[in-house]
């Protein structure tokens, strides 16, 4: 149960309601964690423009945000997040066999090279205290450039902010992914 309630859809202001059905065309549903963070207009306004600056069309492919987005909360241990991030990678055409896989990256044939050197990273910026290392780093420097790397750290960082907000909150999941994760298999 979450522990902040969603905000009533209808009691928003039309600005409010607006962001949220922008967030909605972006995932294809309402999620509760922007109904929660509606109590506060100002930090929905202020998410929705960071999630749409990490995924907006950029150097690295959006399969490779959405794996770096998995690894990320599935390494904090936000279910909620984990769920979303599956979600998102399954509509984005990355097959369940690859997400179930996502803890043996380093060692399965289902991760490239540059998919490893980014979930490393991903996965050892998640934990806290972060333990990113500048080997790490050089082996992400072996398949991507600066900007590259920037696009990666934004989603790292945009996850560690919903990981710890979504934990806090104790954001209820929502029936739309919920739903589509039991039928593959990587939601009980």
């Amino acid at each position: 149960m979450s522990r902040i309630s969603p905000a009533e859809f209808s009691s928003l202001d039309p600005q409010t309601q607006a962001v949220i059905n922008a967030g909605e065309q972006i995932m294809g549903f309402s999620s509760n964690d922007a109904l929660v963070m509606a109590h506060k207009p100002a930090i929905l306004n202020a998410m929705l423009g960071l999630v749409q600056a990490v995924y907006q069309e950029g150097r690295i492919s959006i399969a490779l945000k959405k794996l770096i987005a998995v690894m990320t909360s599935s390494a904090s241990g936000c279910q909620y997040c984990m769920a979303h991030t599956q979600y998102g990678a399954i509509n984005e055409g990355i097959e369940a066999e690859k997400l179930a896989a996502i803890w043996e990256y380093s060692s399965s044939d289902l991760f490239s090279d540059a998919e490893r050197a980014a979930l490393e990273v991903a996965r050892n910026a998640a934990l806290s205290p972060n333990e990113t290392t500048d080997e790490q780093f050089d082996e992400l420097k072996q398949h991507f450039d600066d900007e590259q790397i920037v696009e990666i750290v934004g989603v790292i960082a945009l996850f560690g902010f919903l990981n710890r907000w979504n934990s806090t909150v104790a954001t209820d999941l929502e029936q739309t992914p919920k739903s589509a994760l039991q039928a593959t298999g990587l939601l009980p």
